[in-house]
């Protein structure tokens, strides 16, 4: 989903920002933060999800669905990104602390 020129790429609110324990080991150990993974969360780069999920997520946008993103770290962790159908938060996590 790309923004149409001239406007804010930013597509919806994060809300309050929270990661789980692994998610935050995940990143330390990659040496990254999440600042770059929430930004493609947040501008319609859904990561590694399946057709129908990323048109679940276009979708989500519009109607006010909770949306769903996944990426790895480059040391080949998976996380995902899940903010909530009111916006009211945004959760970094492993798909195993689901």
């Amino acid at each position: 989903m790309t923004p149409p020129a001239g406007k804010d790429p930013v597509l919806f609110k994060l809300g309050r920002l929270v990661a789980t324990p692994g998610a935050i080991s995940a990143l330390a150990v990659a040496s990254e933060m999440p600042d770059g993974f929430l930004l493609r969360h947040q501008t319609g780069d859904w990561g590694d999800l399946s057709a129908a999920d990323r048109e679940a997520n276009d979708r989500a946008v519009q109607d006010g669905g909770r949306i769903l993103s996944a990426y790895f770290t480059s040391r080949g962790v998976k996380l995902w990104i899940i903010t909530e159908a009111d916006r009211s938060m945004t959760t970094i996590l492993l798909p195993s602390e689901y």
